[in-house]
């Protein structure tokens, strides 16, 4: 697994616009989709799960990461993917689900949760050290957040059989408090190389002092802001002709590239250009729901279009949001029409964490039960899907329910696939 990776780090250090993407949700159908989609083209991909999403606890999924990895393993085979051929990837590995207890607590915690990722089979370990825990700051300072950062790796290295079958990723994007710094052209502004290579001293000052020695060839990822973000109703695109000298810092140690975050909803072309950067990792999550959900609510309106009838998932979804609005609350403001606009369309995406609801599911289940029974035109589909949707289902076998979702997801996963070229052919012919 992590051969494969370094052959793309190694390639991309070489000077190819090369990168891998490395997928970050749990949404079963979202999964299958992705997959599926990396299985035809032929190319490797990361699926990650956050400390939030995924630990010894359950997070907020519900599952411990040997239950993650069997849950995408299941899909895979239900999707016709090999599941050997998932890279699974831990993203901000720390102490932020426990953010709310004394630092000795909540790193002992930490401590079990990496454990349990490393037993379970991820391979790519993002060490995040970088949140403050009860009494401590927002964000703790760089030394701090790497010498726990080489507590968490020497905890890993042990739970393995193989240590050399892992490799790490260090440093964050997360912006300092206030939010993220927007420089005097509008842009997000981009980290700068005195302080990527401060992160790389202070982490490799931590590992020498933890005991680990020299262990740099074990790091192949460096988490440092590119100039990409999103927010609840805003994309911060990627200046395309921005120039940053951070590939001569990654060359400092022998197998390391850079991983950007937040690159959810970027134009095809950042995605190459940031690989030309040196970001052999490029992060996508939100962008990926955010389709599926558009999808739904598509199909949604189209049935009460055919039918007469109220939609079946809207406002059963504003319902389950308005009582429980833990998820969305503190992140959208404003007036109560560009709250309910924020709740359903944002970028964030913060209703991904409503779907598995079981008046969520049931609400999915039954449109796409209703769905069935429908013919459905190209004169119809396209007042609720724009045509290249509509064009790409056609050619996944005809417009139905499952092929304007798929495409819809597609969609917006095919830009991270923009070295297709370099890997072989689909090995079978696209279903539905």
């Amino acid at each position: 697994m992590v051969k494969a990776l370094l052959d793309i780090v190694h390639r991309n250090r070489a000077g190819e616009s090369i990168a891998i993407p490395s997928v970050c949700t749990a949404h079963p159908d979202v999964l299958r989709i992705v997959l599926r989609y990396a299985a035809e083209v032929n190319q490797p991909i990361v699926i990650e799960a956050t400390s939030n999403q995924v630990n010894q606890e359950g997070g907020y999924t519900g599952m411990t990461p040997s239950q993650f990895v069997g849950f995408v393993s299941d899909l895979a085979l239900n999707a016709g993917a090999d599941p050997t051929a998932i890279i699974f990837g831990g993203d901000h590995l720390g102490p932020q689900a426990w953010r709310n207890l004394p630092a000795k607590e909540a790193m002992a915690k930490a401590d079990v949760m990496i454990r349990e990722y490393v037993q379970a089979g991820f391979y790519k370990i993002h060490l995040d050290c970088s949140e403050g825990c009860a009494g401590e700051p927002a964000q703790v300072d760089e030394q701090t957040a790497a010498q726990r950062a080489a507590r968490l790796m020497s905890v890993a290295l042990h739970a393995s059989d193989n240590p050399e079958s892992l490799t790490f990723v260090i440093g964050t994007e997360v912006p300092s408090p206030g939010g993220a710094r927007v420089d005097s052209h509008g842009d997000i502004a981009a980290t700068t190389a005195a302080n990527a290579a401060a992160t790389l001293q202070a982490h490799e000052s931590a590992f020498v002092d933890a005991g680990l020695g020299d262990v740099q060839a074990l790091v192949s990822g460096l988490v440092v802001q590119p100039g990409v973000e999103f927010g609840p109703m805003t994309v911060y695109h990627l200046p395309l002709d921005r120039s940053f000298d951070l590939r001569s810092v990654m060359m400092r140690w022998p197998n390391l590239a850079l991983e950007a975050h937040s690159t959810d909803y970027q134009k095809p072309a950042a995605y190459p250009r940031l690989a030309e950067l040196g970001f052999a990792y490029q992060k996508v999550g939100p962008a990926l729901t955010f389709a599926w959900r558009q999808a739904i609510y598509a199909l949604d309106q189209m049935l009460s279009f055919l039918h007469g009838s109220a939609p079946i998932v809207i406002p059963t979804m504003e319902r389950i949001m308005l009582e429980n609005a833990g998820a969305w609350q503190s992140h959208y403001q404003g007036e109560p029409n560009a709250k309910f606009a924020q709740r359903h369309l944002a970028l964030a995406d913060r209703i991904r964490y409503y779907w598995p609801h079981p008046d969520a599911q049931a609400a999915v289940s039954a449109l796409m039960t209703a769905m069935e029974s429908q013919t459905l035109n190209r004169s119809v589909s396209e007042l609720f899907f724009p045509n290249s949707t509509l064009e790409r289902a056609e050619l996944c076998g005809g417009l139905n329910a499952e092929t304007l979702i798929t495409s819809s997801v597609e969609q917006s996963l095919e830009p991270y696939f923009f070295h297709s070229g370099s890997f072989a052919a689909p090995t079978r012919e696209r279903s539905a």
